[in-house]
């Protein structure tokens, strides 16, 4: 065998290099940094769940919401564009829109929602009829003014304000021409009805006028209708419904008042400076006052949540024409109260204002929405 034909020797191997002391000193940081950082996470987790805010899953909890099969609410009934029960038990109006608002974002389908009437003096106590008897409702959304003596004697615990409206005075329209009323000053000497717990009461006294008390702003009305009272006074809202009802011109959107010897009504404005402005009633279950405030937040603040200028729209702005000159009530919500809920920042990202279960998925940006004229104040009269 030739020499070129025998193997050569192993050739030497090439030698790895070793890692510089520079590159160990880094990875040995690395490690740290990591451990370091598990370690927080494993402490303040802990802490953040302890002593944070809730979550929405945690206040449904601990308001009774999980696992309800229905919510009852108290309204008013006999209110014409705000909360009216109609045959076949339907309900209709802005309170009732925004019941159902609410309802969705604790989850309850529209379903699920019981509305059972509410008289004005049982609004503090929630106390509503249902057959013979009386339940206690989970929410009294009912034209329901927030005022100091309600919270602090009377035991109500309201939300944020939903509507912001005004104290206003209606007549028989065959008054118009012989006497105005500007003021509640303008009403001295006369019999004026009001309802029984109203705030309008002690006004009308202080003005010089008789106020005349019924539960439900409908026997009101039908006293003026029959002669027995010179002018009806409540929230701008609730008469206005009363005053475009009795409209000769049916649009279409005439509202049914069913009273008695019906006459044409007009509305005054009676340069009111003071708001009132509405509140949800939840009782002493703060857990579900969060809730509502929340669900009032994210109706405020997210562009692509409808639900509170849709229910505006199809129940208190098409009204205006036929209550000019007093304004129905502002077409802006009113600021909502900031809840602090705990998110974590992948939920931030995916749910940017507090999610809203039951909302539409086909919303529309309020920009976008045909006849929107912004959120602009409207004229209150003051």
């Amino acid at each position: 065998m030739s020499q070129a034909s025998e193997p050569g020797p192993a050739g030497p191997t090439a030698a790895v290099p070793a890692p510089s002391r520079a590159t160990r000193i880094r990875q040995i940081r690395l490690v740290g940094l990591v451990v370091v950082l598990a370690v927080l996470v494993a402490a303040v987790i802990p802490i953040v769940v302890a002593v944070g805010p809730p979550t929405r899953d945690e206040l449904l909890e601990q308001a009774g919401l999980k696992g309800r099969q229905y919510l009852r609410i108290g309204v008013k009934d006999d209110q014409p564009g705000i909360a009216q029960q109609f045959s076949n038990n339907v309900w209709k109006g802005f309170d009732i829109e925004i019941a159902y608002m609410i309802a969705g974002y604790l989850g309850i389908d529209r379903s699920r929602v019981r509305f059972l009437p509410i008289e004005s003096e049982d609004r503090a106590r929630r106390q509503a009829r249902e057959g013979d008897g009386f339940v206690t409702v989970d929410l009294v959304i009912a034209s329901y003014s927030i005022t100091r003596q309600r919270e602090e004697e009377e035991g109500a615990v309201f939300s944020a304000p939903y509507l912001a409206t005004e104290q206003s005075v209606v007549t028989l329209k065959s008054v118009e021409g012989r006497d105005q009323v500007s003021s509640l000053e303008d009403l001295a000497g006369q019999r004026v009805c009001t309802l029984t717990t109203s705030t309008s009461s002690q006004r009308l006294r202080e003005a010089g006028a008789t106020p005349i008390g019924r539960n439900k702003i409908s026997e009101c009305i039908q006293l003026l209708y029959d002669g027995q009272v010179y002018a009806v006074t409540t929230d701008a809202a609730i008469l206005a419904g009363f005053v475009t009802g009795d409209q000769p011109n049916d649009d279409g959107q005439r509202f049914t008042v069913g009273l008695r010897n019906a006459k044409p009504l007009r509305h005054w404005d009676i340069g009111s400076s003071a708001q009132e402005m509405w509140g949800v009633n939840t009782g002493s279950n703060l857990a579900l006052r969060d809730l509502v405030d929340l669900a009032l937040y994210a109706s405020a603040k997210d562009e692509k949540n409808t639900a509170w200028e849709d229910a505006y729209d199809a129940n208190l702005r098409w009204q205006q024409r036929y209550n000019l000159p007093q304004s129905v009530a502002e077409q802006q919500q009113p600021e909502p109260r900031k809840v602090e809920v705990r998110q974590w920042p992948w939920e931030r990202i995916a749910l940017p204002v507090p999610a809203h279960p039951g909302s539409s998925p086909n919303r529309v940006t309020r920009a976008g929405r045909v006849g929107w004229r912004g959120r602009g104040r409207r004229s209150s009269g003051c």
